[in-house]
């Protein structure tokens, strides 16, 4: 079997391309994987086969724990959005595998080809998946049709629904040995370096792994060391912490758990998909904080104490899940181009 396949992936932070790295081998032995990576704020540099590359839709940080809306706003570029979608030959492939990038699905949609939504988003297709107990309609409704499609592969804490599978994590994390050398590893993309060190300053007799955005070098300030952010540098930081403190993202809570790591989570303001992670994560027995203020000290204190949350067990291989996105692909590559996906872009308000 030999096949033409497009991988978009949306690069808004690192959850997505730290995935697709663990995918691509698995991919490309069925066949030529072309990549469409879409998105500009990746901190993570990928060997993958780019063969087009968008700004596409971004989101970005503030300094205070919330999206950068104005940032956001300045961006987005409806034209060249519609232009590069026009312009993309999704037609030329026998399989499309959309891992949350807008751009591509839109091309879809305009050329009425069939395509998988796969990934953490995918599992928002399903109403089973945890979600705030105050539900967001403009959140809900991003996570349904930003690059929705009728036909999804999703992945989440766990299978809550079918066509839900267990997260894809890397490979050196399934074969690293955990320890406890006594620090806490810490990634809080959404806060300024300093509004983190002051308060992690006040736990004084703990130490800190801060891993940054903004640095270049390792420096250390009293208790915390502060990293520039590098893969290899944070796995081994995480594998060797007593805990982990980081947003409510999907890849590192889902790598801290399957370590049998102690966790605490801070969702980033206004991005729902954040609060239904941090739903799914209590769960867990996860500390979910809601921000950082003057008593955050105090907070991370009780925390240490707290009994270790759920381990996250894995039901599905990476190499199982690639199996089940290929198979779903294939059943779906000749579909009726006449049945409409218009009702994507009408919002599904029943559950929200």
């Amino acid at each position: 079997m030999h096949m033409k396949i497009l991988y978009a992936i949306q690069a808004t932070g690192n959850g997505h391309i730290s995935r697709a790295n663990e995918l691509m081998p698995h991919l490309q032995k069925y066949g030529q994987v072309d990549v469409f990576l879409s998105g500009s704020n990746s901190s993570l540099l990928s060997h993958m086969p780019v063969t087009y590359r968008s700004k596409g839709v971004s989101l970005f940080y503030g300094n205070t724990g919330a999206l950068d809306y104005w940032k956001m706003a300045k961006s987005l570029a409806p034209l060249r959005i519609l232009k590069e979608a026009k312009n993309l030959p999704v037609e030329k492939y026998d399989v499309i595998i959309n891992d949350f990038e807008s751009i591509t699905a839109l091309a879809c949609k305009i050329k009425k080809k069939p395509f998988l939504h796969f990934g953490h988003q995918a599992s928002f297709a399903s109403a089973n998946t945890p979600r705030p107990a105050k539900k967001d309609i403009t959140g809900e409704f991003l996570l349904q049709h930003y690059a929705g499609s009728r036909h999804s592969v999703g992945l989440h804490f766990k299978q809550y629904d079918t066509g839900i599978f267990s997260p894809v994590l890397k490979h050196n994390i399934l074969t690293s040995e955990p320890s406890n050398m006594g620090h806490i590893t810490v990634y809080l993309c959404h806060y300024n370096d300093s509004v983190v060190c002051d308060q992690l300053h006040k736990v004084n007799h703990v130490e800190f792994h801060l891993f940054s955005k903004l640095e270049k070098e390792i420096r250390k300030v009293r208790n915390v060391i502060i990293f520039p952010i590098n893969d290899t540098g944070f796995n081994q930081s995480m594998v060797s912490s007593a805990g982990v403190i980081t947003g409510a993202g999907f890849e590192t809570p889902s790598e801290a758990l399957y370590l049998n790591k102690r966790l605490m989570c801070l969702p980033i303001k206004g991005q729902y998909e954040q609060l239904c992670n941090a739903a799914a994560l209590k769960e867990f027995g996860v500390k979910i904080m809601p921000g950082i203020s003057d008593d955050f000290g105090k907070a991370i204190r009780d925390w240490l104490s707290d009994p270790l949350p759920e381990k996250l067990t894995l039901s599905t291989s990476t190499k199982d899940i690639v199996e089940i996105v290929i198979e779903k692909s294939l059943a779906i590559r000749n579909e009726d181009p006449s049945v409409s996906e218009e009702h994507l872009l009408q919002p599904d308000l029943s559950f929200a």
